[in-house]
């Protein structure tokens, strides 16, 4: 049930609730290979105006408003992890 919760759709509705006669529309997306990071800006019209939003996808399949944190180099020293 948690995950049904953070879908894009649940996101989409919760943050923008459109009009259940308007439509929302994916305007752009990315998929970047190297970070494996994915954002989808979706938008729709409310009380006659265009409303834009940005969706992030973190690393355990969950969409947010906020961008995933970076992953930041680690080195491990004895038996524990450093980072930098």
């Amino acid at each position: 049930m948690a995950d049904a919760e953070r879908s894009l759709r649940a996101m989409v509705e919760h943050w923008l609730a459109p009009d259940p006669s308007g439509r929302v529309r994916v305007k752009r997306f990315s998929h970047r290979r190297t970070a494996q990071a994915r954002y989808v800006c979706v938008e729709t019209v409310r009380t006659g105006q265009l409303v834009e939003m940005f969706f992030f996808r973190h690393g355990d399949g969950t969409w947010h408003v906020f961008p995933p944190p970076r992953e930041r180099p680690a080195m491990r020293v004895a038996g524990q992890y450093a980072y930098l």
